[in-house]
């Protein structure tokens, strides 16, 4: 088994975060440092560290749903990664001399479950909320946040002002912004109130800050924006800052998603 795999099986970290550990010099299998990321273990007779510490894959897995509120980064230490899509800290927010962070984690949230050493299943932004998967699975991490399985994610998103089907159009077919092309995607307007517009938009990928940079692209401005569902999984009436525990229907779905080979073609 690869090592970037076998660290994901334990609940560690993505597979994509397991091979920055390891040709970071993090990594050791029986007291002996890795640097390639292709390296093969033996599940049964190997043993592995990081930075030091034996890491063991779980006997069993754990599936959370929490509706992550605004203000909180999708990660499960706040070291200021501006991939969890928190507004630049200003001076007086950054880390002070005592290493306390300002700003809260969604682990803030999750007193029961933290010893479970679960991880978020991809990330929504600082100002974003809704729907977020954490497990200690990380087979299933890798199937749902792998590109190639282009899993929908359903967003309810409000901007200031109006949109014409013109721009609804060039959205759904992608836009290029910079050097980054943001896929298709199905969009709709949902309501009309005064000063603003609620829309359901579908997204088949998980760039950062996706939909804030595709109505940028469109110069509208995102004021409100909600994960509902992943696939045909729904956020339901789980309130904000609150989470539970996935059941064997909706894990066995999850599971079903996708269709990802460990190789990364589909199957």
């Amino acid at each position: 088994m690869r090592i970037n795999k076998y660290l994901a099986e334990c609940g560690l970290c993505s597979r994509r975060k397991a091979d920055l550990l390891v040709q970071d010099g993090r990594v050791s299998v029986n007291k002996k440092t890795v640097r390639e990321v292709g390296t093969d273990i033996d599940e049964q007779n190997d043993v592995v560290y990081v930075d030091g510490k034996k890491v063991v894959r779980p006997t069993h897995f754990d599936y959370i749903m929490f509706n992550k509120p605004k203000g909180c980064v999708t990660t499960v230490n706040d070291d200021n990664d501006d991939k969890s899509g928190r507004p630049e800290l200003r001076t007086e927010d950054r880390v002070p001399a005592d290493g306390k962070r300002p700003r809260k984690t969604v682990m803030d949230y999750l007193d029961g479950v933290k010893s479970k050493r679960l991880y978020p299943v991809g990330r929504l932004d600082y100002d974003s909320e809704g729907l977020l998967i954490l497990t200690n699975d990380g087979d299933l991490t890798y199937k749902l946040t792998h590109p190639s399985s282009e899993i929908p994610k359903t967003y309810v998103v409000r901007i200031e002002g109006g949109i014409e089907e013109s721009d609804l159009a060039i959205l759904r077919k992608g836009v290029k912004v910079g050097d980054v092309k943001y896929g298709r995607c199905k969009v709709k307007v949902t309501g009309v109130e005064e000063g603003s517009t609620r829309l359901e938009v579908v997204l088949f990928e998980g760039k950062n800050r996706e939909i804030r940079r595709m109505f940028e692209a469109v110069e509208k401005n995102v004021t409100f924006l909600k994960r509902v569902a992943i696939g045909d999984l729904r956020l339901g009436g789980l309130s904000r800052g609150s989470y539970r525990e996935l059941n064997e229907n909706e894990i066995a779905y999850l599971k079903g998603l996708g269709g990802v080979a460990d190789d990364g073609e589909r199957v």
